[in-house]
C-alpha cells in the first residue's frame, strides 16, 4: 500500500530532523544515516503537496488507497457523501457505501494468501511475569479466529448482533474481536480495569447477546478476579430486566490445568504461583472457551459486509455522565487505520511494532489489532505494567523482541522518568527507530527525556493527536518529513482539514488559539452514537454547524504547528483516558452522606491530570478520613480504579451564580491555589470562595 503517486519510490535522501531549544523554537540537528531509512514517507514539500490533494480530492486520494484492499463487490455509487451542517438536515457520513468487504479477511486471509505471510509472526505475547511468552503466526491466528467464529455462530450470534468482551491483554482477546468481525457481529470491548457497574451499563446500552471474559489475571502484583466482576455485572443486568444468555470464559490463570501451554496459538500457563482463586460457575450460562474450541471447525467463510456496516462499538465518557457508544464502520475505518499506521510509524516489513495500550481503548483497537495486522506487521502484545517486576521492564522487552517502533503514553514516560536514566540505559534499545506518544499532550520535559534517554537522540518522535471518535491519527508528525517540536502534534494527516475557530465560529488564520474543529470527513470518523444519533449531532456538530467539533482547545504557531491546549468541555484527561466530571459527581452523590459534589481537574506530575473533588455533606454527617475512603471506594466500584480521586475536599458550600450554576472555573482555581480568579461579580456568596481556599487539600503539582 503506497500513497497515490508515491508508490515505487526506491529511497529517500537523508533529511535533518529538529530538536527543540530552550524557548520551544525548533533547531536543526542531523540524524545518523540509519534514522533516515524511509522508502515511503514523503519529504516535507511532497507531504504538503499530497496533503493538499488529499483534502481537495478526497475521493480520488482514498479511492487509490482502497485499491490495495480486497472488495467482494466494488463501490458502484458515490465514493463519498456527507453532511456536516445540522442546519441543512441530518448529519451523515458515507464512504464507499455499496461496496462489500470483510476486515478480518483483509487483515488475515489477504496477508496469508496474497502476500504469503502465513508463517510470519503476528504477535509476540509477553505475559505479566517475565518468562510467560508465546507467539502466534498469521496462519495460526486465522485458524483460531475461524474456530471461534464457528463457536459464536453455534451460540446463535449473527451479523449485526452485539458481543461484549471483558478480558485482559491475552491472545484470545484478539481472536474474539476478529471472530466478531469475521461474522459481521459488533464487538463492544470493555477495559478489564472497569467496574462491574460500568460493564453492566455498556451491555445494557447496546443490548449485547453474549459476554466473553476470563477467569482471572495478574496486573503486576495485583490479582484481578475478572469472572467475579463479570458475574456481578450479569446479575445487575438480570435485575434490570436484561438477562445475557451466554458467558464464554477463557481459563487464563488456570491454564496450566489444561495442558495446552505448548500450543503456539495460546497464551502459556501462568508461571506465578496462584492462590486458590474461587471461580464461580453459572450452569446454563457459563461455557469454557477451551471446550467450545475443541469441537469447532477451523474454516469459516467471512460475512461480506457493506463498507458502511458497523464494525464495533467503543464507549467513551460523555459530558452528561452517560458513556457514549462510538460506532465505527467497516470500510472507512479499515482504510484509515491501515494508512495511518503505515505512514505515521514509517512501517517496513521487517519491523517489530509495540503499542503498549490496552485493547480496551481505541488505541489498542487501531494500533494493536487492526492497523498493524492490515499491514502484515509483527507486534508485541503485553499483559503487564511498566513497573513490574521492576521499572526497566519495557526496555527489557524492547531488547528481547528487537522492537523497532514503540508507541506509549506520556503518563508512562513521566512515571518512568522519576526513576532516572539508569533503568533505561542499562538496556541496549539499539533496535528502536521511531518513538510515539498517544493519549494526551506530552509536556516538553518528558518529550526531551524520551528523545534523549529512550531514543538516544537518534529516534524521531511522533506525538499523535486523535480521539476515540476519529478512529486514527489526526494531527501528527511524519518521521523524517516533518521537523519536530516537543509537545506539538505538528500537522494534519492526509485527508484531515483542521481549523481553529473563535467563540463566534469564525475561522482564524495564521497564529491563533481557539476551538479545534475539522472541516470535512476522513474515512475513520465515527458514524453515530449507538442508539442515539441526536446525541451524536448535538455533541459533535451543533456548536459550530458545518464542522466536526473535537471538544479540544488548540493553538497554531507561526510555523503552522498545532498545539493541543486541553478540553473545552466538562471532561478530564487522566493518564490519557477521558473521564466525565458528571459521571464522577453522580457516583459521589449516590453516597448517603453527600448532598452535592463538583469535580475538577488538577495538574499531576505523572498522570497529567487528576481528580479534585468538592463534596457538600448532608446534615448529620461528618467529613473524616473514613468517609473519604468510602467515597473513593464508591467511585472505584461505580466507574473503575482509573477514576479514583487524588483529592476530596469538604465544601460546606460551593461557589454558584445567582441562578444556582456551579462556577467550575472558580473551583479549578481553588484546586490549584490560584487566587487570580478574574471576574467573580456573579458569585452569589463570595465568602464560600474564601472558606474553600483556606481549607483546600495539600496538593502536589
Amino acid at each position: 500500500m503506497g500513497l497515490p503517486e508515491e508508490r515505487g519510490r526506491k529511497g529517500m535522501e537523508s533529511r535533518g530532523r529538529e530538536e527543540a531549544g530552550a524557548g520551544g523554537r525548533a533547531r536543526s540537528w542531523s540524524p545518523p544515516p540509519e534514522v533516515s531509512r524511509s522508502a515511503h514517507v514523503p519529504s516535507l514539500q511532497r507531504y504538503r503537496e499530497l496533503h493538499r490533494r488529499s483534502v481537495e480530492e478526497p475521493r480520488e486520494f482514498w479511492g487509490d488507497i482502497a485499491k490495495e484492499f480486497y472488495w467482494k463487490t466494488p463501490c458502484s455509487g458515490p465514493f463519498l457523501q456527507y453532511n456536516f451542517d445540522v442546519t441543512k438536515g441530518k448529519i451523515f457520513i458515507e464512504w464507499m457505501k455499496g461496496a462489500t468487504t470483510n476486515i478480518c479477511y483483509n487483515v488475515l486471509d489477504r496477508n496469508i494468501h496474497e502476500k504469503k505471510l502465513g508463517d510470519k509472526v503476528a504477535f509476540y505475547w509477553e505475559g505479566n511475569e517475565p518468562g510467560e511468552t508465546t507467539q502466534i503466526t498469521y496462519r495460526q491466528l486465522l485458524v483460531q479466529v475461524c474456530q471461534f467464529s464457528n463457536v459464536l455462530r453455534k451460540q446463535g450470534i449473527q451479523k449485526g448482533d452485539r458481543v461484549a468482551i471483558y478480558m485482559p491483554m491475552i491472545l484470545e482477546l484478539v481472536v474474539a474481536m476478529l471472530a466478531c468481525a469475521r461474522l459481521g457481529a459488533l464487538h463492544s470491548i470493555v477495559f478489564a480495569g472497569f467496574s462491574a457497574e460500568s460493564l453492566c451499563e455498556r451491555i445494557l446500552d447496546s443490548s449485547c447477546s453474549l459476554l466473553i471474559t476470563t477467569d482471572a489475571f495478574y496486573r503486576g502484583e495485583k490479582l484481578v478476579n475478572l469472572k467475579e466482576l463479570a458475574d456481578e455485572s450479569l446479575e445487575k443486568c438480570r435485575e434490570k430486566g436484561f438477562p445475557v444468555r451466554c458467558c464464554i470464559v477463557v481459563k487464563h490463570l488456570g491454564r496450566a490445568e489444561l495442558g495446552t501451554g505448548d500450543s503456539p496459538s495460546q497464551s502459556p500457563p501462568v508461571k506465578r504461583s496462584c492462590p486458590d482463586v474461587q471461580i464461580s460457575w453459572n450452569q446454563g450460562i457459563d461455557l469454557w472457551w477451551h471446550e467450545l474450541m475443541q469441537e469447532a471447525g477451523d474454516e469459516f467463510e467471512p460475512e461480506w459486509c457493506d463498507a458502511e456496516d458497523p464494525l464495533f462499538i467503543l464507549y467513551t465518557s460523555g459530558s452528561t455522565g452517560k458513556p457514549k457508544g462510538v460506532v465505527h464502520t467497516v470500510g472507512g475505518y479499515m482504510l484509515y487505520v491501515a494508512t495511518t499506521f503505515k505512514y505515521v510509524f514509517d512501517f517496513h516489513p521487517e519491523d517489530v511494532f509495540w503499542c503498549t495500550a490496552d485493547i480496551g481503548w481505541i488505541t489498542g483497537h487501531s494500533y494493536v489489532t487492526y492497523g498493524p495486522l492490515a499491514n502484515g506487521a509483527t507486534s508485541v502484545l503485553f499483559e503487564g505494567i511498566p513497573t513490574y517486576p521492576d521499572v526497566s521492564r519495557l526496555w527489557s522487552i524492547v531488547d528481547k523482541y528487537k522492537v523497532t517502533k514503540f508507541y506509549t503514553a506520556p503518563t508512562a514516560i513521566r512515571l518512568l522518568m522519576k526513576f532516572g536514566d539508569e533503568p533505561v540505559t542499562k538496556h541496549s534499545r539499539a533496535s528502536l527507530q521511531v518513538l510515539g506518544t498517544v493519549g494526551e499532550p506530552i509536556n516538553p520535559e518528558a518529550w526531551l527525556w524520551y528523545h534523549r534517554v529512550v531514543g538516544a537522540q537518534r529516534c524521531p518522535i511522533v506525538d499523535t493527536f486523535w480521539q476515540t471518535e476519529t478512529g486514527g491519527h489526526m494531527l501528527t508528525p511524519l518521521p523524517g518529513a516533518i521537523p519536530m517540536k516537543p509537545g506539538s502534534a505538528s500537522f494534519p494527516f492526509f485527508g484531515v482539514a483542521p481549523a481553529i475557530l473563535n467563540e463566534s465560529g469564525e475561522e482564524l488564520e495564521g497564529e491563533a488559539e481557539g476551538y479545534l474543529v475539522f472541516k470535512q470527513p476522513w474515512p475513520g470518523i465515527m458514524r453515530t452514537v449507538y442508539g442515539n444519533h441526536t446525541r451524536f449531532e448535538t455533541t459533535y456538530f451543533k456548536k459550530f454547524p458545518g464542522y466536526y467539533v473535537t471538544g479540544d482547545g488548540c493553538r497554531r504557531d507561526q510555523d503552522g504547528y498545532y498545539w493541543i491546549t486541553g478540553r473545552t468541555d466538562d471532561m478530564l484527561n487522566v493518564s490519557g483516558h477521558l473521564l466525565s466530571t458528571a459521571e464522577v459527581e453522580s457516583a459521589l452523590m449516590e453516597h448517603e452522606a453527600v448532598a452535592e459534589a463538583a469535580v475538577v481537574g488538577h495538574p499531576h506530575p505523572v498522570k497529567g491530570e487528576c481528580l479534585y473533588c468538592f463534596v457538600t455533606l448532608c446534615d448529620g454527617h461528618t467529613f473524616n478520613p473514613t468517609l473519604t475512603e468510602e467515597l473513593k471506594k464508591q467511585i472505584r466500584e461505580k466507574i473503575g480504579p482509573i477514576a479514583t480521586p487524588d483529592y476530596i475536599q469538604n465544601a460546606p458550600g460551593l461557589p454558584k451564580t445567582r441562578s444556582g450554576k456551579i462556577m467550575r472555573r472558580v473551583l479549578r482555581k481553588i484546586a490549584q491555589n490560584d487566587h487570580d480568579l478574574g471576574d467573580t461579580s456573579t458569585v452569589a456568596d463570595p465568602s464560600v470562595i474564601s472558606y474553600l481556599f483556606s481549607h483546600r487539600c495539600l496538593t502536589i503539582q
